[in-house]
């Protein structure tokens, strides 16, 4: 769908990723303006609709790339063969920090698109998500050693109670993170209350 767009040498590409990434993220979607981007990308209004039929084409795909990006290095990241469940979620949160150092401009515009009630991409955006999180959820529980738990728990439950309680956390600082930028986010205090509920999961669940 996108093969003229993907056939442009790689620097042009990047320039108009990267005007719309900046126009997105400071105007939302309704209030951004495809004139601005061309003009920040240096090229013409045509050329843009040549590539993406439409801006809604354009911010879903930049959507997708961003997400593609961020995720494929999220998974070349972390250890799968850690089978401990805890270890590995503390090692999910550690690494979605360092995306944050290392993309801030794709993560802000990621954080700008998660709240955008805009009613045009609403919709899609509602089902890409939960595509992620279904998916994201899905590699992160695959092959936990249920060993590590107690005697005659429900490890089921268990499981359930630990990623409810870890996305409660975030669910928090998301709502944190419409009032503030991403670099205004305190890590530091907040692995140490990750750090917190890991051991008491430890302890009450644990051999």
């Amino acid at each position: 769908m996108f093969e003229k767009f993907y056939a442009l040498d790689v620097d042009k590409q990047k320039r108009i990723l990267n005007a719309a990434m900046k126009e997105f993220d400071q105007k939302g979607y309704k209030n951004a303006s495809t004139n601005e981007i061309v003009k920040d990308a240096n090229i013409g209004k045509g050329m843009l609709f040549h590539y993406f039929k439409s801006k809604k084409d354009l911010f879903l795909f930049l959507y997708d790339y961003t997400l593609d990006i961020l995720m494929n290095e999220f998974y070349e990241k972390i250890n799968l063969n850690e089978r401990d469940i805890l270890k590995r979620l503390r090692q999910v949160i550690v690494i979605k920090f360092n995306l944050i150092n290392r993309h801030p401009d794709m993560l802000n515009f990621i954080k700008s698109a998660y709240f955008d009630n805009s009613d045009e991409i609403k919709e899609d955006l509602e089902l890409r998500n939960s595509d992620y999180i279904t998916i994201g959820n899905d590699k992160v529980l695959d092959n936990v050693d249920i060993s590590k738990f107690k005697e005659g728990i429900d490890i089921e439950r268990v499981i359930h109670t630990i990623m409810w309680t870890f996305e409660g956390v975030s669910s928090r600082e998301r709502e944190k993170l419409k009032k503030i930028s991403l670099n205004e986010l305190n890590y530091n205090n907040l692995l140490t209350e990750l750090d917190a509920y890991i051991e008491l999961f430890r302890e009450s669940f644990y051999k």
